[in-house]
């Protein structure tokens, strides 16, 4: 089979920021459009020997906001892409949009250059919570951003959510996917609220507004239940579908297939190579067109590593991870890890289906820390095989593992005869 190949384009321009977004964007640099767009031009130009290799199968122009830096740019750069001879007429094409600045005529050029999916950043359905959070639109605009799209004919569409953002209570959440399920798009993505340092929201961090631990999982759990009774698979920890519109350029992130970026703060996974570009747009444009240096990072690695690209991102997908792919990516036991896996089988947040082990969705809630452990036991199986790691393992400090819903409801009930009984555990 011919190798696949997909193109990360980043369109760094914003009409404002979100409070919340910690992506690389600018806003209000229109007047730098036209030489970031001289720079893409350029660097997918001289890209074009090293795609060559490879059919591009899927094209995701993401932000920042693509539908803000317009259709004419957009189609511009995907000509640039179709000259390269290597775009398949099967190639998945993404543009991100936002619903204020989603234009008919903008929406038909892209339809007709071959754009064929749509990712709309809805966010949510409550006017005062979209404000709250800056957004720039209105849940009215959402309906007439679909409507649009759908006459333009466009039929692969996804809506973004948040859940747990600003005095947002389970009821609202509960509505806001009603209402997101009622406009039918082919594919939601449903997102728990994260403040980054930096972001103008994240002096709000442990602000009484926003939902608590527990009911963000409410929250989550509720959203998995409900796009499933509808007819969305869950196929990713925040990613549900009608079966069959699948992101396929996102499940190339999760399946470590190979993905070239272009734009600041690009990332790039070519085989076993990592690389990425800086997080500034002039220091991007000066590396394309000038003389100055645009790479980030740039490392190559070893097997060990790639097993643990594996387990990380292979565990976040409802498909989850196999022994015999573990070992032919690492070449080494899968038994510990398998062992771990067994552990949170047991307390409800692991599932072997058909020699794949996946997260149940309590699992997928507890992810990162479950995937901390599964690192860990890959590698006190690597200081097996290399003993003076041992020691300097033995001094780091091991995950704790969260106790189960049904631990938690056993203690509570031990608490509980305790205190009637007029006994005092120490404990408590």
């Amino acid at each position: 089979m011919d190798a696949r190949l997909g193109l990360y384009l980043h369109i760094p321009f914003c009409a404002s920021k979100c409070g919340y977004c910690d992506f690389y964007s600018r806003a209000g640099c229109e007047g730098d459009m036209p030489r970031y767009q001289q720079a893409l031009l350029t660097h997918i130009r001289e890209a074009a020997p090293r795609i060559a290799p490879a059919y591009i199968d899927t094209v995701y122009f993401g932000g920042g906001t693509p539908s803000y830096y317009g259709a004419k740019r957009l189609c511009e750069l995907l000509d640039e892409i179709k000259a390269t001879g290597r775009l398949l007429k099967s190639a998945e094409i993404t543009v991100e949009a936002n619903p204020d600045s989603m234009k008919r005529a903008d929406l038909r050029q892209l339809r007709k250059a071959g754009v064929n999916r749509l990712s709309i950043g809805m966010q949510s359905a409550n006017n005062d919570i979209l404000k709250m959070i800056g957004r720039r639109h209105n849940f009215k605009q959402v309906e007439l951003a679909m409507r649009d799209a759908r006459a333009a004919g466009f039929d692969n569409i996804s809506l973004d959510l948040i859940y747990g953002l600003p005095s947002q209570t389970r009821d609202e959440w509960a509505d806001t996917l009603a209402r997101a399920i009622a406009l039918h798009p082919e594919h939601i993505s449903g997102y728990g609220l994260k403040l980054e340092p930096g972001t103008p929201m994240y002096e709000y961090a442990d602000s009484p507004l926003l939902p608590g631990d527990d009911e963000q999982a409410d929250m989550y759990l509720s959203m998995v239940d409900t796009l499933e009774r509808y007819g969305y698979a869950q196929y990713e920890i925040s990613n549900f579908c009608i079966r069959g519109y699948e992101s396929r350029h996102n499940l190339k992130y999760w399946r470590l297939e190979d993905y070239m970026g272009f734009g600041p703060g690009a990332h790039s996974c070519m085989g076993r190579l990592r690389y990425s570009y800086v997080r500034d747009l002039d220091g991007y444009i000066d590396g394309v067109l000038g003389s100055g240096n645009m790479m980030d990072e740039y490392e190559q690695i070893d097997d060990f590593e790639r097993g643990a690209e594996y387990l990380m991102l292979g565990m976040r997908t409802v498909r989850g991870i196999a022994r015999a792919e573990y070992a032919a990516i690492y070449c080494s036991s899968f038994d510990e890890i398998e062992q771990q896996l067994r552990e949170f089988e047991k307390r409800g947040w692991a599932l072997e289906e058909k020699g794949r082990w996946h997260f149940t969705p309590e699992g997928f809630l507890l992810s990162n820390t479950l995937i901390g452990k599964l690192l860990e036991a890959q590698t006190d199986r690597r200081a097996e095989r290399n003993p003076w790691m041992k020691s300097q393992i033995e001094k780091e400090e091991r995950q704790a593992l969260p106790i189960s819903a049904e631990e938690a409801l056993a203690d509570t009930y031990r608490r509980s005869v305790l205190l009637q009984s007029g006994d005092r555990d120490e404990s408590v």
